[in-house]
Order: structure tokens, then sequence, then C-alpha cells
């Protein structure tokens, strides 16, 4: 699934092609994704003025003046800026037409993405007002991290991963970002330390700019705005590495199960 990399770098590229552009028109080819689109949004977004890119955690706003375009990349979605003559292919299922003669187009083979609109403030969404912090934010420390951790005593990998605490860390990058911590995933939320949340907050900021950097990672069907593929994968630490030796100290790495999640770590560094 897209995780928070893959989204931002999915939104920078877009940004330069799409904000000041007309919108000339909207294809919808299969209105059932993991919510129907909207049936009334060609005539919403017709003639209408992209103002903004944004992202809230894993979601695209695009802000239209009169509403915002909520986008969401699903299990297996990616969005790409072609010719506005490209044919359509069987999973293409949402065009956004811009007047320059280029498209927007999502493409979705497993349908769990999203189209949705909002006239009103889009933060309020139902989807959105529940969300945590942003992990790149300075909202996201070693105090905040600390206070959402001492009531809870489900593992830290399990809390890292509750977007109701903090956005868009995936499996993949809580994974990573506990090997730089130095902390095992299965350990009790509660018991970190401030000082230890401090070392894990500031890894998930570097894991995810790292990832940002790289292209965020492509293990299945990911491709960014411009149809190429993510690179961190590349240069994980642990994640897929099962039985591999540690990068830094050779031990082997082990997986365990943790939510129906494969989770991985060194015995030794962690």
């Amino acid at each position: 699934m897209p995780e928070l990399p893959e989204v931002e770098t999915t939104l920078r590229g877009l940004a330069p092609h799409l904000v000041g552009q007309r919108i000339a028109g909207v294809a919808i080819r299969h209105p059932q994704l993991r919510w129907p689109i909207p049936r009334n949004l060609p005539k919403l977004l017709r003639d209408q003025t992209i103002r903004s890119i944004r992202r809230r955690a894993k979601y695209l706003l695009i802000e239209c003046g009169n509403g915002t375009l909520i986008l969401h990349l699903g299990m297996s979605g990616s969005l790409r800026m072609l010719p506005a003559d490209t044919p359509a292919e069987k999973h293409d299922h949402f065009d956004l037409l811009l007047a320059k003669g280029e498209l927007l187009r999502l493409r979705d083979p497993r349908r769990f993405g999203a189209v949705l609109w909002r006239e009103s403030d889009p933060a309020q969404h139902p989807l959105l007002a529940r969300l945590g912090v942003e992990p790149l934010e300075k909202e996201f420390d070693a105090a905040y991290l600390h206070r959402a951790t001492r009531k809870r005593s489900a593992a830290i990998k399990q809390v890292l991963m509750d977007s109701q605490v903090v956005v868009g860390v995936g499996n993949i990058y809580a994974n990573e970002a506990l090997f730089r911590a130095g902390i095992r995933p299965q350990l009790a939320a509660n018991r970190l330390s401030l000082a230890r949340c401090a070392r894990l907050a500031q890894a998930v900021r570097e894991t995810l700019r790292e990832a940002i950097r790289l292209g965020g990672s492509s293990l299945r069907d990911y491709v960014d705005s411009n149809g190429n593929p993510g690179y961190f994968q590349q240069h994980y630490w642990v994640y897929g590495r099962a039985g591999e030796p540690c990068r830094v100290c050779g031990t082997p790495i082990k997986q365990i199960r943790q939510g129906q999640r494969s989770s991985f770590y060194c015995p030794r560094c962690q």
C-alpha cells in the first residue's frame, strides 16, 4: 500500500503540473471504488481552477475554489500525468482533464482507492477529522510521543502504525524507524522513556525523509507521477531481510508476526 513517502513523492511530482491550471472536464469510467465517486463531480469541477495541492496523511487534497477533491491511492493505485489523448486501459478509472492538454489519471487495479469531494473544510471530512499528527511536522516530537504512549500497553510498532497517533507510518517504515532507534518492535509502548521517545521520533523523521528522497518503496504496483518506481527498498535495514545478516553487526535478522503483519528486527542492535 502506498504510504506517506509514496504519497508525498506523488504530490511533489504533480504540483508543478496542476497548480494554477483550469479543469476542462472529468472522465469517470468505474464509479465504484472504495466509496462511490460522486456522480455530479464532472459538473462541480468543470472550469474550476486548481488553487493548490497538499497532503494530509495518505490523502491528496486538490483545492479547486468551490471545494476540495480528496484522492487516496488505496492498496495499489497510482496517479499519472499524461497527454490528454492517451487511451485508457482496463484499470484506469478516473481522469481529471486539464485545459492545457494534459490529464491526471488514477489507475487502481484493486479499486480500494478513493475520489471524493468536500465543499467545506476538508480537515473535517469523516476520513480526516480524527487523524493524528504529521510525523514530519514539529508537533511530532519526544514530548508528544511520550504523552501518547503513557496509557498504551500495546507494542510500540502497533502504536506507530495507529493513524490516530501519528499518520503515514506504515509497516515498512515502522520497522525501519525502530531499527534506527534501537528499539524492538514488540516492546510495550508505555515502557519507552522520554529519551527513547526522542530517538524514535527522530528515527521516524529520518526514515521518512530518506524514503521521500529515494522516491518511496516499490514492492508491487507503486510508481510515481512520471511512471518511475521508488528505490528505498534497496536501502532497507531490516524489512524483508529475515535470516540475512544485519548490515551493522552481522546478526541474522529475525521475523515475527504482530497484528497480522510481519515485523523484522536485529536481536543485537535492538
